[in-house]
């Protein structure tokens, strides 16, 4: 086999066929994400951050791991222990294994789960996969304007405001690109429009302050000056303040890996899994 041939062979599936409106030149946040998850829908380009930050951190890989552990227990607990059954995920990215709606409608059949994205690839990838029953949807919008996602129709036909929903922004905010205090408004206005008994869960990359701050920075000035361009590390005040108004659920903001874990941990953490945060909190 000739070199160019053996190359071919070993490229990924999406670099052999690229979706209508997919810029393989320019990295996706969706598409890091799924790097990090060592999956198959990503481009050279995207590789590229993740080997990035893994200058920085060998383990960053961690971050997303973390993130989706989180996702996946939270989804468990809220669809559980809640009794709600209609779930909001802003920025789904692309479609992997323990999706939310298959995490909560094996618990509740009957679940409704809306995913919002804006990102062309998890539209090209997801809608098919996503949309596997009646009362599981994808739709396209801005998670980081709250007045065009609350307003969106489809949203509004699929999900009732009048009755406790759960709201997920599961590693999103810190790829918001703006004023550092505006992620904090973001939830402000998510939060005054959501209806009293419903849950909100958030997971953010996250500085310590204490002796993993270094290395948190320095994933921070790998990701902010990648490609990709966006991943801030928020200390704890400042994650405390995408919750105001809302009762968090023991035990409160912690690291991702410290959230109800599902088993004992047999293994210290290392520096990255101190590096992400999360906590789920209900309306009064």
């Amino acid at each position: 086999m000739t070199d160019n041939a053996s190359a071919q062979s070993s490229a990924t599936a999406s670099e052999r066929s690229v979706p209508v409106g997919v810029d393989p030149t320019r990295a996706s946040i969706a598409r890091v994400y799924d790097a990090f998850l060592n999956g198959k829908d990503n481009y050279e380009v995207d590789r590229d951050v993740l080997r990035g930050v893994q200058k920085a951190a060998p383990e960053a890989v961690d971050l997303a791991f973390e993130n989706r552990g989180f996702l996946i227990r939270v989804c468990r607990f809220l669809a559980t222990q809640t009794g709600i059954d209609q779930f909001l995920d802003c920025g789904s990215g692309l479609p992997t294994a323990e999706n939310v709606h298959q995490v909560v409608q094996r618990t509740n059949p009957d679940a409704s789960v809306v995913y919002i994205d804006n990102d062309p690839v998890v539209l090209a990838h997801g809608r098919a996969l996503l949309e596997e029953n009646e009362r599981t949807h994808l739709v396209s919008a801005d998670i980081f304007n709250p007045a065009e996602v609350l307003g969106n129709e489809e949203i509004r036909a699929r999900i009732d405001f009048s009755s406790p929903l759960v709201f997920l922004q599961m590693g999103t905010l810190h790829h918001y690109n703006g004023p550092r205090e505006r992620p904090a408004q973001i939830m402000r206005e998510y939060i005054d429009a959501l209806p009293s008994g419903s849950y909100v869960a958030i997971s953010h990359f996250f500085d310590p302050e204490n002796e993993y701050s270094a290395v948190a920075r320095k994933m921070e000035e790998m990701f902010l000056h990648s490609m990709m361009g966006s991943g801030t590390f928020r200390t704890r005040a400042e994650l405390l303040e995408l919750f105001d108004g809302l009762e968090l659920v023991e035990p409160g903001l912690t690291l991702c890996a410290d959230w109800w874990p599902d088993g004992p941990r047999l293994k210290p953490l290392n520096q990255v899994q101190n590096c992400i945060a999360g906590a789920v909190g209900r309306k009064p």
